[in-house]
């Protein structure tokens, strides 16, 4: 069943890459007591997340933490090292957290997997964006299959 908004997200873990290597994030304590931005792309280094989903965060960062948002979170069912690369060639700096969702755990436990098999790139997460207070989801917004509109950071602001 797909997360909807009002729901608690499930426990799950995911990961980040630290100073000292790559390090496990619980999702009930990452997102307790604070309000997140948390967008999913179907994959790191893919044409329309390189080009326009993840840049858009890093230029909208500023503005979406003046509308009250603590934190902003990119994750993708890639690891840890390939979401490490891909935000050290993008510029994310320390605007995102990108958080790897490796095996795809997080997005079959929120309903969100995505079949990119005829692609040749397995189970993959949709594309999305949800704000995250506290551990419940205030706002969802997936995309349509092959769409990029609604989960856009611009669209996140005019919608916070």
């Amino acid at each position: 069943m797909t997360i909807q908004v009002g729901d608690r997200l499930p426990a799950s873990t995911l990961a980040k890459m630290t100073a000292d290597g790559p390090e496990q994030v619980d999702a009930d304590s990452y997102f307790q007591g604070r309000r997140v931005i948390l967008f999913s792309v179907p994959g790191a280094f893919t044409p329309t997340c390189s080009a326009r989903h993840l840049p858009g965060f890093i230029d909208k960062a500023a503005d979406l933490r003046a509308k009250g948002i603590d934190e902003i979170a990119c994750t993708a069912v890639n690891d840890v090292f390939v979401m490490k690369a891909w935000a050290e060639t993008s510029g994310v700096g320390d605007r995102i957290t990108m958080l790897a969702d490796g095996n795809g755990t997080f997005a079959r436990a929120i309903g969100l997997e995505l079949d990119g098999s005829k692609f040749g790139m397995g189970l993959r997460g949709q594309r999305y964006a949800m704000v995250v207070n506290d551990g419940v989801v205030e706002a969802l917004h997936v995309e349509e299959p092959g769409e990029f509109r609604v989960s856009s950071a611009e669209h996140l602001l005019d919608t916070l």
